[in-house]
């Protein structure tokens, strides 16, 4: 397993802990890990938990590749999209302590998680691509469509808007915030009355609820992905 993603099998969920030392940008070695972990839960049918570093949970994805260009720039962004797609259709809930900043793809992981808490502090969470000179992808315009408020949603997406982790809560980032010392119990608490859930109940219940988003999200990798389409036009 990657140092970069710390998994730990606790008694009601598997704990998935990104950790590179900075800013836990997500490349291709930390999406190898994560879908690793997701395996590690799936296969024992827990309640996942995905966690940051103190005071970053994700910068999105590494811009080292994305400036780069090319095929491989292409190929980070649909690991992004495949992860959003597996965590929105994960068969047990999936819990984000959004330990710091959360931009860009990071932020984007906020959308595809079942419940999201976050930190009190001075962090920034949102999309900022527009801001440095990116075009959102389709499949991050549905995801955006789909869990943040509509009221929010011009200024999240096209302007780039940041918000702090209070702002977060009412854009539709987040759930809850809590005290960075209370991070860890909140999200224990939480995870423990999740795991109480039946779990296939739960399984065929977020399919049903969350089918129009995955129709639309699979309609959205064709626009991104396909030939002569979507981000692949854009330059």
């Amino acid at each position: 397993m990657s140092d970069l993603v710390i998994v730990t099998d606790r008694p009601t969920h598997v704990l998935l802990r990104l950790d590179d030392g900075k800013a836990n940008a997500l490349s291709f070695a930390v999406f190898e890990a994560l879908n690793a972990g997701l395996d590690r839960a799936a296969m024992a049918g827990k309640p996942v938990v995905i966690a940051g570093r103190p005071g970053k949970f994700s910068a999105g994805f590494d811009l080292t590749v994305m400036g780069a260009g090319g095929d491989s720039m292409f190929r980070l962004l649909r690991q992004g999209a495949d992860l959003a797609i597996r965590l929105l259709s994960f068969d047990t809930p999936v819990v984000l302590a959004v330990s710091g900043h959360a931009l860009a793809m990071g932020a984007l992981l906020c959308l595809c998680a079942d419940y999201r808490i976050g930190i009190a502090g001075p962090y920034k969470l949102g999309l900022n691509e527009v801001a440095i000179g990116m075009t959102l992808p389709w499949f991050a315009i549905e995801l955006a469509r789909s869990r943040l408020e509509e009221t929010q949603l011009s200024q999240a997406v096209g302007l780039a808007k940041i918000y702090d982790p209070e702002g977060a809560v009412g854009a539709g980032y987040l759930d809850e915030v809590v005290s960075g010392d209370d991070l860890e119990a909140r999200v224990e608490e939480t995870v423990v009355s999740f795991a109480g859930l039946n779990m296939e109940a739960h399984r065929a219940t977020k399919e049903r609820m969350r089918e129009p988003l995955l129709e639309r999200l699979h309609t959205a990798l064709s626009r991104d992905f396909g030939e002569g389409l979507g981000i692949a036009d854009a330059s």
